[in-house]
């Protein structure tokens, strides 16, 4: 008979917080498929758990990792995936082989457990009713405001991952294009040095450039709001975007000001721009 694969939710920081049901599961499994193996171990000894098999299971080797997962649970071996914390496949390993066994008609179950992305989003004060998972934003910066440019229309609470390194940069760039909104810094979700930061976009580049945040940081984000404008036509979209250059602005900065201020897109100003210069 075929095994299965398990995805097991895991602490996002405080230990105490893997279910009675996890546990067991883990103890249970044949093999445990983690991120990293130490770090899964340090939590297994913590709960008295003893794993039969733990093997490596992360961004590096998943493609081919998972040929073999599959092999072993249609042998009829039970397979547990874990991320170093929180659910596996979001934002971590796991997609990949949930994929393959569903194609190949292997079972696939869940044990959930706890989420940065939820967690923050309920700390935050923000709506949570709906809300837009983003992940991690790109590293490069136009990279990062092309995606934040792709979001801006959204009207659900966003929610971002972010680095300690990059996290003035993102936030630098979410105030400019998206404005004075309202949002959440939560770092370090349910450990010790747990904090949570909240103001607007613009409040949160202030606080983290006098006191920048160490570990891991979730940003949450209020949606857009549409307002009713009336349309503005597109020569004086040209001669706004035109004015803020003559005055020094560059060009890229001077688009995304104008398609703020007349709530279009950023390639509307620009074919205006082309068009009536």
């Amino acid at each position: 008979m075929p095994g299965k694969l398990v995805l097991c939710g895991t602490p996002i920081g405080n230990l105490e917080d893997l279910s009675a049901r996890a546990a067991g599961v883990l103890a249970a499994a044949d093999v445990v498929a983690c991120e990293d193996t130490r770090r899964t171990r340090k939590l297994l000894t913590h709960t008295g758990v003893r794993a039969r098999e733990l093997v490596s299971y992360h961004e590096g080797n998943e493609r081919r990792r998972a040929q073999e997962l599959v092999a072993r649970i249609a042998g009829g071996e039970t397979v547990v995936v874990v991320s170093d914390a929180g659910m596996p496949g979001l934002s971590d390993p796991g997609y990949r082989l949930v994929r393959a066994c569903v194609d190949a008609g292997l079972a696939v179950e869940v044990v959930p457990g706890p989420s940065a992305a939820v967690t923050a989003l309920a700390v935050s004060g923000l709506p949570p009713g709906r809300f837009a998972f983003e992940g991690f934003l790109p590293r490069k910066s136009s990279e990062r405001r092309r995606h934040i440019e792709s979001v801006r229309d959204e009207k659900r609470t966003l929610v971002f991952y972010e680095s300690p390194h990059r996290i003035e940069g993102s936030l630098a760039d979410l105030a400019e294009i998206l404005g004075e909104r309202p949002a959440c810094l939560a770092r370090e979700l349910t450990k010790m040095y747990e904090e949570v930061r909240r103001g607007t976009l613009p409040e949160l580049v202030e606080s983290v450039r006098a006191d920048p945040p160490r570990g891991e940081i979730v940003v949450v984000v209020g949606g857009a709001i549409h307002e009713h404008r009336e349309p503005v036509e597109p020569e004086v979209l040209a001669a706004q975007a035109i004015e803020l250059m003559d005055a020094g602005m560059e060009r890229r900065d001077a688009l995304a000001e104008v398609a703020r201020s007349a709530g279009v897109p950023k390639r509307v100003v620009f074919d205006a721009l082309v068009r009536f210069r």
